[in-house]
């Protein structure tokens, strides 16, 4: 009798990619390997990449869904370049993913898959794991699709529906590669289908028949630990950043003791902010679904009015339509949130791609001058606390505020260390008090500038309120054009004031660096990985990464000096660096753009830093 030995490797990183028809399941496979990567202790960063329509042909190279995860014994600034494990689930798969594929990546494929009419669809004129296609690689040709209606066949189901299984025999597979417990998934299927013990069943079956085949097949030379982590110690879960940005306004609601209200229309990718507030009607939440983007905004306004910490999301078609309400915010200088989950424009483009697209539009999109705070997230965790900081200069400054994320930071996902929310800063509106007998509806504080807030029914504190403007300090409309002039300056200078009661731009390596490499918003893990690199190795590279965008933080100038050259890296055609260029003009900025609607790679950061090093 002999025993089997099974070679286990330690790594430091791993890649991998699911990829499959849209509808094959791979978003929620996906997403159930990070969960297990979270239990593990990993640090991870994911990257769901799915097609813009709603039923795109199935079986073409269009119609491919992908979710890929990075996760590492090290921190993940990145949802990783090219993957080290491929799991795919037809032709068209492999066609649409061979870019990111790194010489000798695993490739895990539905072999099932593989007929003549695929094989087309893909646009293959031979079987690509018979010829010279996917010699460079690590081919695992695994019958998943017909293995799974074995694992199924006593279960009464049709085949169409023991084949939407499938996808749970490949993540039963990458399992048992990784050395995952399934334990975990197993719990997942009893709480997901708690009324459905049939379904908890099939899913467990097909799971572990995925991770037996791999075992007893032993179709892998080498299975792969990744030890967990050295995090902080705390309560942590996986999270999106859309999801992060939800609880960031619920924290903000409860510190500062100010009832959430959202009023939105759903719009991908910004839909699951909406969705995911709905949920907490416990926490005394109040969910508007609107008919429309106008509606959604004027609805969080009036909701401000009333005393409310008031948002709106939306995304950069969405943003367009609430300029003019935008505006009326800003005028009535009422505090609100506005969330745009950036996508790949112009008009509807690229609903389901990330990109930075709307920078100037968040600055300078309404009519007349009307400055607001404008702030960035820098990747899904932090969105939490973007959106808090965001309701915290809203509320204290009595002003709206545009936070920017995108697609890609608002749909991946990281690990979460769950903060107290009494250990958040505090938020401390300015409330007018009731019968003050000196209170004017444009009376503002000597520092901020800010006017007071005064809620509906509080005695002795009734004003006009409305779109025309208003008379300084007594809020009567007014059309003196110099009154006019005197309350944009007030407002504008209000903004810049912003500067003094946010962090000074800090700068990662020699301030005084040959070249400053500049980011701002979702770009920051990567560049940050890329320049991390460049420094260890010894070379005069520094990163300033901007999360405030308007006002810049005061110490920018001392930041962009003592440089040979600056660099400035956004996915858009250069918003930011016109504007540094506007604000900061005694610089020269180079720029590295991309509008693919997809994130940066590593590889071309390096090449294009030690290209100007040269």
């Amino acid at each position: 009798m002999t025993t089997k030995i099974s070679k286990v490797v330690e790594l430091e990183q791993v890649v991998i990619r699911f990829a499959g028809d849209s509808g094959d399941g791979m978003q929620l496979t996906g997403n159930l390997f990070s969960d297990s990567t979270a239990f593990a202790g990993n640090d991870f960063a994911t990257f769901p990449d799915y097609p813009a329509e709603i039923r795109p042909p199935q079986g073409t190279v269009s119609g491919v869904s992908g979710f890929q995860v990075h996760f590492g014994h090290k921190p993940v600034h990145t949802t990783g370049d090219l993957c080290d494990v491929l799991v795919a689930m037809n032709p068209a798969s492999i066609k649409a993913n061979m870019r990111w594929l790194k010489p000798g990546t695993t490739i895990i494929f539905d072999v099932d898959s593989l007929t003549e009419k695929s094989l087309e669809k893909a646009g293959y004129a031979a079987d690509p794991t018979t010829d010279d296609t996917l010699s460079q690689y690590k081919v695992i040709k695994a019958p998943i699709s017909s293995l799974t209606i074995e694992a199924l066949k006593d279960f009464g189901l049709d085949r169409k529906a023991m084949l939407k299984s499938k996808n749970m025999f490949a993540l039963g597979i990458v399992m048992y590669l990784f050395n995952r417990d399934i334990t975990q998934l197993n719990h997942y299927f009893e709480n997901k289908f708690k009324n459905k013990p049939e379904v908890i069943k099939a899913n467990q079956t097909v799971v572990a028949a995925g991770y037996s085949y791999a075992d007893t097949m032993e179709v892998f030379a080498n299975t792969y630990r990744i030890q967990p982590a050295e995090l902080p110690k705390g309560k942590y879960r996986d999270i999106s950043g859309n999801v992060a940005t939800a609880w960031g306004l619920m924290a903000a609601s409860e510190r500062s003791g100010r009832q959430l209200f959202i009023g939105s229309y759903p719009i991908t990718p910004a839909t699951d902010i909406l969705v995911e507030l709905t949920k907490y009607k416990n926490l005394k939440v109040k969910a508007y679904q609107a008919e429309d983007e106008i509606a959604g905004i004027t609805s969080s306004i009036g909701a401000s009015f009333a005393g409310c910490l008031s948002v709106t999301t939306t995304s950069g078609p969405g943003l367009s339509l609430k300029s003019e309400a935008l505006g009326l915010a800003v005028m009535t200088e009422l505090p609100l949130v506005v969330i745009d989950v950036q996508r790949g424009g112009p008009s509807t483009g690229l609903p389901t791609k990330t990109e930075q697209s709307d920078l100037m539009q968040a600055l300078y999109g309404r009519n007349g001058d009307a400055p607001l705070i404008v702030l960035a997230a820098k990747s899904s965790v932090d969105c939490f606390y973007s959106a808090y900081e965001a309701c915290k200069l809203a509320l204290e400054h009595m002003t709206p505020v545009i936070l920017l994320t995108d697609g890609a930071l608002g749909n991946g996902t990281e690990i979460f260390r769950i903060p107290k929310v009494a250990e958040l800063p505090a938020i401390v509106p300015p409330i007018a008090k009731a019968n003050d007998p000196d209170y004017a509806p444009y009376r503002r504080d000597e520092d901020k500038l800010r006017r007071e807030w005064a809620i509906p029914g509080t005695e002795g504190l009734r004003h006009r309120i409305g779109g025309l403007e208003k008379e300084n300090i007594k809020g009567n409309v007014s059309h003196d054009p110099r009154n006019h002039e005197l309350m944009t300056q007030l407002r504008e200078e209000k903004v810049n004031r912003v500067a003094n009661y946010i962090p000074e731009q800090e700068i990662i390596g020699d301030p005084n660096a040959d070249l400053l490499v500049v980011s701002w918003g979702g770009t920051y893990g990567v560049v940050l990985s890329v320049v991390e690199k460049m420094i260890a190795e010894g070379k005069s590279v520094a990163h300033a990464h901007f999360r405030h965008i308007s006002p810049l933080p005061k110490n920018t100038e001392e930041v962009l000096s003592g440089h040979k050259k600056i660099v400035v890296c956004e996915m858009n055609r250069g918003q930011f660096a016109n504007y540094l260029r506007m604000k900061h003009p005694g610089h020269i900025y180079e720029q590295y753009n991309k509008v693919q609607g997809l994130p940066f790679l590593t590889a071309e950061l390096e090449n294009k830093f030690n290209d100007l090093l040269k």
